[in-house]
């Protein structure tokens, strides 16, 4: 085999008997695979899953092919090109998806639903890895790019929300639109971890959660109380420069925000000042996740020893992160959104902390739920998570996802009910 994007064959030759014929040399067969470039397409999806788009390079992908740079760009004129490609293959795959075939017509409005959500199901399962990308990474795309990615999108959630009103028309839209984006976001999230099920139990599991959200009664939206004004006085710098490039990897990624942004931002007159306070870029990024799983993770043992059963300490807890989330939206999204730029040793700990939470929110889960095993448990945790971040990133504080509708929708994630 050889580094270039083909394979060669080659007849063995020997010399010719005297008195006979020289016959000619046989031809070198080259075959270039016929799939090539899917192969392309499912090895950067990996890659860019695992890696980020920032993480990976041509060479990088080449090499997992063992393919040459050059073979690689034959088919793909640049790294964008190719992100850009898988996006939007997920994004028709899941149009595609929430599409009910011709002979639908005939069926009722629940074997409708149910048809697309094992399909979103399905779908899901089968581009997991594409999944987190869509995700976390399309900020990346080209404003034009990532309009039109997000359109598509639109779509699959205004189809999903047009079957949904044909089960339930007493729903508002509104209603409707939070509910579809919940679906949505319960079955991504599995590209958001690393936890396995086998399809056979991971399928019945998050399409009996995508049915709760849909049935659940929902409270009346009522706008979000706005945030406590801060305190008068000057923060200190440390928290200023935690809390603007916070903002700025909110708004534009990780990757697209330099230390002379974050100076300016915080007002000081060089980049260098930051240096004062945080050694590293990475620094303040490390430095506000391990905050904030601090937060999270301290809530745990309190709210257990005050609480009367394992429902009213996962309910508590429950509370707590989504209040959290509604005041810190742009770090949970960042959160997620980012992990993977903190340096090495500190996404040690910071992922240390975050197995523990993940662990002893399934032990109270299961507890409250013994029908479910602790992977079933786990998916459902990470789930709930998930849809929190979700939901504020679609609607923001329009009033259609409030923190008391949110919270409804988290608890039914993990208890099956309100």
């Amino acid at each position: 085999m050889s580094v270039t994007d083909h394979t060669e064959q080659r007849a063995e030759t020997k010399p010719p008997e005297p008195g006979t014929q020289t016959a000619a040399p046989e031809r070198v067969v080259r075959r270039r695979p016929k799939n090539r470039r899917a192969q392309i397409a499912a090895e950067a999806a990996t890659a860019f899953g695992a890696h980020g788009y920032h993480g990976v390079s041509m060479e990088d992908i080449a090499g997992r092919l063992g393919i040459s740079s050059a073979a690689l760009y034959r088919h793909y004129r640049s790294k964008y090109a190719l992100f850009r490609e898988e996006l939007f293959r997920l994004a028709e795959v899941t149009v595609q998806a929430v599409t009910l075939p011709e002979d639908a017509a005939t069926w009722t409005p629940r074997e409708r639903l149910d048809h697309v959500i094992d399909a979103i199901i399905a779908k899901t399962i089968g581009n997991r890895s594409t999944t987190a990308l869509v995700r976390w990474e399309r900020r990346y795309l080209d404003d034009e790019d990532r309009q039109a990615l997000d359109d598509k999108f639109a779509e699959a959630v205004r189809l999903l929300g047009a079957i949904v009103r044909e089960l339930h028309p007493e729903f508002a839209r509104d209603d409707v639109a939070v509910r579809s984006v919940a679906v949505f976001s319960v079955v991504s999230s599995i590209g958001d971890h690393h936890a396995t099920l086998p399809t056979r139990l991971l399928t019945p599991l998050l399409a009996a959660t995508c049915r709760a959200l849909i049935d659940v009664e929902l409270p009346a939206p009522e706008p979000t109380p706005a945030p406590p004004e801060p305190e008068p006085g000057s923060p200190f710098m440390h928290e200023v420069l935690l809390t603007k490039s916070v903002e700025l990897f909110h708004e534009r990624g990780y990757q697209n925000v330099s230390v002379e942004d974050i100076a300016t931002a915080a007002e000081l007159a060089t980049a260098s000042a930051v240096y004062r306070y945080y050694r590293s870029k990475s620094d303040l990024l490390a430095a506000a996740f391990r905050r904030a799983a601090d937060i999270v993770s301290g809530a745990i043992g309190p709210m257990v020893t005050a609480s009367a059963t394992p429902a009213d300490a996962l309910s508590g807890l429950i509370d707590l992160y989504v209040d959290g989330s509604f005041a810190e939206r742009a770090l949970t999204y960042v959160y997620y959104a980012e992990f993977g730029n903190v340096a090495a040793e500190d996404r040690v700990t910071l992922h240390h902390i975050q197995q523990l939470v993940i662990a002893e929110w399934t032990k109270l889960l299961v507890q409250v739920r013994p029908e479910l095993s602790d992977a079933e448990a786990r998916i459902l945790v990470h789930a709930g998570f998930a849809l929190v971040v979700d939901l504020g990133r679609a609607f923001g504080d329009d009033g259609i996802a409030p923190r008391d509708r949110v919270t409804t929708l988290h608890r039914t994630t993990l208890f099956g009910h309100a």
